[in-house]
C-alpha cells in the first residue's frame, strides 16, 4: 500500500491556488517494473486561462501523456494546479509549455508530451505541441483524439 501521509491535498479541503506558481504538483511512487513503459494520460477538456492583454478568457482542450519512471502526478494536485490558470494570465503558448516543464519538474518522467488545442481567438485557433523528446521506445501511444479544428466550412 502506498504511504499517502505526504500528500498534503487529497482528501483534504483545499482552496484553489491563486496562481500556477503557488500550485504544488504532488507525486506518488511509481513501480514501473519490467518490459515497455506504461503511458499515462491526462485529459482537461475545459482549461481556462486570461489573455494577458484583454483579461478575457481563454478556452482550450489540454492533452497530456507521460512515461512515468519512479514518480506518478497525483490527480487531484494536477486539477487544482490546471484550476490555478483561470487567475492566470498568458499567451497560449506559455501556457501550454509551462504546465508541461512542472509536471516534468515534478515527476522527473521518461518522456512526456503535452498538446494545447486552443479555441479560436480572433478567429484562429491555436494548437501548441511540447515534448521533452523522442518517446520510449516500445510504448503504446494512442492518438490524442482531437480533431483538428474545422469552423462551418
Amino acid at each position: 500500500m502506498i504511504d499517502t501521509k505526504t500528500l498534503t491535498q487529497l482528501g483534504a479541503h483545499v482552496e484553489t491556488p491563486q496562481s500556477p506558481e503557488a500550485a504544488v504538483l504532488e507525486t506518488v511512487p511509481f513501480s514501473r517494473g519490467d518490459g515497455p513503459p506504461a503511458i499515462v494520460r491526462f485529459t482537461c477538456p475545459e482549461f481556462t486561462s486570461l489573455c494577458p492583454v484583454t483579461g478575457q478568457p481563454d478556452f482550450a482542450h489540454i492533452v497530456i501523456d507521460y512515461a512515468p519512471d519512479a514518480a506518478l502526478v497525483e490527480s487531484k494536485s494536477l486539477k487544482l494546479f490546471m484550476t490555478s490558470f483561470r487567475n492566470h494570465g498568458a499567451f497560449h503558448e506559455d501556457c501550454t509549455v509551462m504546465i508541461g516543464r512542472r509536471i516534468v519538474a515534478a515527476t522527473k518522467p521518461l518522456w512526456l508530451r503535452i498538446g494545447g488545442y486552443w479555441y479560436p481567438r480572433g478567429g484562429i485557433p491555436i494548437d501548441v505541441f511540447w515534448q521533452t523528446g523522442a518517446p520510449p521506445e516500445g510504448a503504446w501511444l494512442p492518438d490524442t483524439g482531437v480533431a483538428p479544428y474545422r469552423g462551418r466550412g
